[in-house]
């Protein structure tokens, strides 16, 4: 626990509250929010054991975003500070994705949504390759991890699973570097296996809520990496193995999870929503968090030795680049639904350029493309 005064509850919620009720720009600009509120303003935590946090979301799957307001409010109240910060962190962005899937389902084919989410599809594909070429020097930084890299994309590609693409690449460049130094796995690695999930088949089924529970929470415990390799776990799930979405459906929910604060994987609100009402809101929400919890609370006693753990580092070297590979294909497939002709073309472009050129705040770029979209409908211009 920290040195610093105790901390009440309700400052715990107050704080994480407030920022998942306007924390915009994804899971860096979040966990820079929160380092100027608890490390700066706040004092809770020192400069260092903000970073062993940072470094422990890391070597474990989920959202590091929430993951980081569940490890603060352990730091400073233990269970009820981690039920309290995360629940805080999660549920303003839960409410609002919510509306926008109640939304969706009221008033999904009315021409003003169509033509609104019309130009913000394009703008979100833009998002997400500014965020694979933010992402790409830090993963693929060796020639060794640009070759894994372009191999994971050669199988996800032609379809291999994706969680035996992330855990194929994070085993080979583990056994790679044994074989560089001449060690055996530490203990430090085998006691963090009983963390790994394992990876579970999904077949076609109708939605109910227990499968609706299941996918999600499959999802939120094998996902490692940023949050849009979402979309690749989504998409093979949602719409290719269980045919519950279509592309297009897929790519308005991650329009949504973008268009509101918080966490990037309340887009499974919005998801649940649209497949099963309020209460497939609410179990597709606890399914793809309830993971994060669990192993915030598992990895806590072994942070320290995973972090300074060779076999650990390697493994998660491998995961990360097979991650932005399953980014990068997964954006290819999904421009198909998005890029329908010229205009879309050019407002993907101009998200892309904007961010990598001025950085500009995501969510201002969706409201432009709704924008634009808008206004494309009303001069006539779409041809797709």
């Amino acid at each position: 626990m920290s040195e610093h005064p105790r901390t009440s509850l309700r400052e715990l919620a107050l704080l994480f509250f407030r920022l998942g009720a306007t924390a915009f720009g994804g899971p860096a600009a979040h966990i820079a929010m929160m380092r100027d509120e608890v490390v700066q303003r706040r004092r809770w935590l020192s400069e260092e054991r903000f970073l062993d946090l940072l470094g422990a979301t890391n070597l474990i799957p989920g959202p590091n975003s929430t993951e980081m307001a569940i490890h603060i409010g352990w730091e400073r109240r233990r269970w009820a500070g981690l039920l309290v910060a995360g629940l805080a962190f999660i549920v303003p962005a839960m409410v609002l994705t919510g509306v926008f899937g109640w939304a969706y389902v009221a008033f999904g084919t009315v021409p003003a949504a169509r033509w609104l989410l019309y130009g913000v599809k394009p703008v979100i594909l833009g998002i997400v390759v500014q965020a694979l070429w933010g992402l790409a020097p830090r993963a693929a930084r060796t020639p060794w991890l640009r070759g894994l890299g372009v191999l994971a994309a050669g199988l996800s590609a032609l379809g291999v699973n994706e969680l035996a693409v992330l855990f194929g690449a994070g085993l080979v460049t583990l056994l790679a570097a044994r074989r560089g130094t001449g060690r055996t796995p530490d203990d430090t690695l085998r006691q963090s296996l009983p963390l790994l999930p394992v990876a579970a088949t999904v077949t076609a089924q109708a939605v109910t809520l227990p499968s609706l529970f299941w996918v999600f929470f499959k999802t939120g415990s094998v996902l490692f990496g940023s949050g849009y390799v979402l979309l690749a776990f989504l998409r093979a799930d949602l719409v290719q193995r269980l045919g519950w979405l279509t592309e297009a459906q897929l790519i308005d929910a991650i329009a949504v999870g973008q268009v509101t604060p918080g966490p990037v994987f309340t887009t499974a609100t919005f998801i649940g929503y649209v497949l099963a009402g309020p209460w497939g809101a609410l179990v597709a929400t606890a399914g793809i968090f309830l993971p994060a919890f669990i192993f915030v609370a598992l990895s806590g006693p072994l942070v320290p030795r995973l972090r300074a753990s060779p076999g650990a580092a390697a493994f998660l070297d491998g995961v990360n680049v097979a991650s932005l590979a399953l980014m990068a294909v997964v954006t290819a497939q999904l421009g198909r639904a998005a890029l329908v002709d010229v205009p879309t073309v050019a407002l993907g472009l101009i998200a892309a350029a904007l961010l990598l050129r001025f950085r500009l705040n995501s969510t201002w770029l969706v409201l432009g493309g709704a924008s634009a979209g808008w206004a494309v409908h009303a001069l006539g211009l779409a041809t797709g």
